[in-house]
């Protein structure tokens, strides 16, 4: 599993997202450089304490440089401190910004999108894979960049202290560069995987809470829970061997900065014997030596999170880059209060422009008309609907409202010009009044009450626990179907559309409340352009006109009299569903 962007293609990036927040970077780097300068000038002090001081017995001199060892370390604590705290700020800035274009960029990607895409899997890229960002940004860099000024600092104070040492101490160096080459080769594979991984588990369980009602009253729990199971346990497989390469790498560093102890004590002691270096030498000598593996250690470790970080940064910039399919031209038009006129000229369209769902549709709907489409399951109903919101574009062909070309205006006016009501209705977590006037902010509580009475929700949302104060839970739990319904509908007039789109908006609903919609049909369809996708009577026969749709065609056009009369398509459908759909409303009725 190879990652597909290289790390400093990555790393430029982000550093873009760094600048403007380039004052305070160099305010942290100042204060790290004066952390490492008081780190490095720790084990020299207490050189000079033994080979002048102690050796000498001078307590005076001895207690002036202790005093001079603490002010250093209060300086390191002060500096260090600061360092942090500005480079956490940043950190936690950029992650507020990767969110906040990752969510824009949500909003503004099409159907397509999300209908190739597992919703686990996107809400994984905006939590998990940015989560892994944080310790990079927050302090990971600069942490770096300290262990580089370290290690080169050691490295030059060793050399002008002894550098037979020195060299004696280098020994190890092809064993350290052999065990980072492979240990670089088998990070970048892994560590993709525990994102894919955990993506996977994240998208299952997602599924799963969505889908539980259908998931208990199948009792497919087991299934669930195995094929729960099964993504769980590649995650975990993922990241042991990410965790078994974490742990091999500094106990290999372990092992090989003991060889080299070992060799200095070695020689140092024999240099020492023949008084060619003193003790306190030596023991600088080796504080800076176990102060030069240190870093080593902490950049193995950065280098694990940092392959993880890079995984991650990967995948959100993906989802920041992701294509936008339907987007404004730069001329587009502003759509003003539209007529309502809507036409389809020789459009077809497929998901796969290999195969086709609408073929060659001609249709002319006129302003304030309704038309019903009715025709069997996969006929291309919905699909239709989806392209007069411009959902998608068309494959070939055009779909105008009002003569202008829906390529051609802004989305947003063309959006403002629809109200959409959906089989399913989506209603938000919060309260009544907030859901109904989704589609309008600015609405006023006198116009919110009247929308809901307009379709027949003012008497049951009136019946609620706190009528329009009420909390809807997630998913509408504590409301029926036909109530969330009515909510959505309620919703949909409040926003006073020029064209109306109902998606089998009846079919999930009780009789008696179909009866209700029915009513506040007539105030719905009233001065507006209407397209109803519906499987009963009550919304088809008073269409003005039905459009039969079959295998992406349309096969019949005409009123209810007109099309039962031809013994086609729509009547057999409507001896199959409609006849019994009318019979059952107007027994609950009577």
């Amino acid at each position: 599993m190879e990652r597909k962007v290289s790390d400093t293609l990555l790393l430029r990036r982000i550093g873009r997202y760094v600048l403007p927040f380039r004052n305070q970077l160099m305010m942290s780097i100042i204060s790290l450089l004066v952390t490492a300068a008081t780190n490095l000038a720790g084990p020299y002090v207490l050189k000079i304490a033994i080979d002048t001081y102690i050796t000498s017995q001078d307590f005076t001199g001895l207690a002036n440089i202790m005093l001079a060892y603490i002010a250093i370390n209060i300086v390191n604590f002060l500096t260090s401190h600061r360092q942090l705290y500005l480079m956490s700020g940043i950190g936690q800035r950029l992650i507020y910004k990767f969110r906040e274009e990752m969510f824009s960029r949500l909003q503004r990607l099409s159907l397509k999108f999300y209908s190739q895409n597992v919703s686990g899997s996107i809400v994984s890229r905006v939590t998990n894979d940015v989560d892994s960002l944080q310790e990079l940004l927050t302090s990971g860099i600069l942490t770096v960049i300290s262990d580089i000024v370290t290690i080169a600092g050691i490295f030059m104070i060793m050399a002008w202290m002894s550098l037979q040492l020195t060299l004696v101490s280098m020994i190890i160096a092809p064993m350290l560069l052999t065990l980072i080459y492979i240990f670089q080769k088998k990070a970048r594979s892994a560590y993709l995987a525990t994102k894919q991984k955990m993506a996977g588990v994240t998208a299952k369980l997602a599924e799963s809470i969505m889908g539980m009602r259908v998931i208990q009253s199948f009792t497919r729990e087991s299934d669930q829970q195995q094929a729960f199971g099964q993504v769980n346990i590649e995650n975990l497989q993922a990241n042991l061997v990410a965790a078994r390469l974490f742990a091999v790498f500094p106990a290999g560093v372990e092992v090989i900065s003991a060889v080299g102890t070992c060799a200095v004590l070695w020689y140092g002691g024999l240099q020492t014997a023949l008084g060619a270096i003193t003790i306190g030498t030596i023991v600088a000598f080796m504080s800076y030596l176990t102060m030069f593996f240190r870093p080593l250690l902490t950049l193995s470790i950065f280098y694990t999170n940092f392959q993880s970080a890079m995984a991650g940064a990967e995948r959100m910039f993906e989802l920041i880059d992701a294509p936008i399919d339907i987007a404004d031209k730069d001329d587009a038009a502003e759509l003003e209060r539209a007529r309502g006129e809507i036409s389809l000229e020789n459009t077809s369209f497929g998901y796969d422009p290999r195969y086709l769902v609408l073929n060659d549709i001609n249709l002319k709907i006129a302003p304030n008309e309704t038309v019903a489409i009715v025709g069997p399951t996969g006929a291309g109903k919905s699909t239709l609907i989806n392209l007069v919101c411009r959902f998608y574009d068309p494959t070939s062909g055009s779909i105008k409202v009002d003569g202008y070309d829906l390529r051609d205006v802004k989305l947003e006016s063309l959006h403002k010009q629809i109200g959409l009501v959906l089989q399913e209705p989506f209603l938000f977590a919060g309260s009544v009044r907030e859901n109904i006037a989704y589609s309008c902010l600015e609405a006023s509580e006198d116009e919110i009450v009247k929308a809901a009475k307009a379709v027949g929700a003012h008497d049951f949302i009136e019946r609620l626990p706190a009528s329009y104060d009420t909390i809807i839970r997630e998913g509408a739990t504590n409301l029926s179907i036909g109530q969330r319904q009515l909510i959505s509908f309620a919703r949909a007039l409040l926003a006073d559309p020029r064209i109306l789109i109902m998606d089998e908006a009846t079919s999930s609903v009780d009789p008696y409340t179909e009866l209700l919609i029915r009513h506040a049909l007539e105030n719905l369809l009233k001065n507006r352009t209407a397209l109803i996708i519906a499987h009963r009577l009550s919304t088809v026969r008073n269409a003005d006109r039905i459009i039969v749709l079959d295998q992406g065609r349309i096969v019949e056009e005409g009123t209810h009299d007109q099309l039962i009369a031809r013994k086609g398509l729509y009547a057999r459908l409507y001896q199959m569903q409609f006849r019994e759909a009318e019979a059952t409303p107007t027994q609950k009725v009577s």
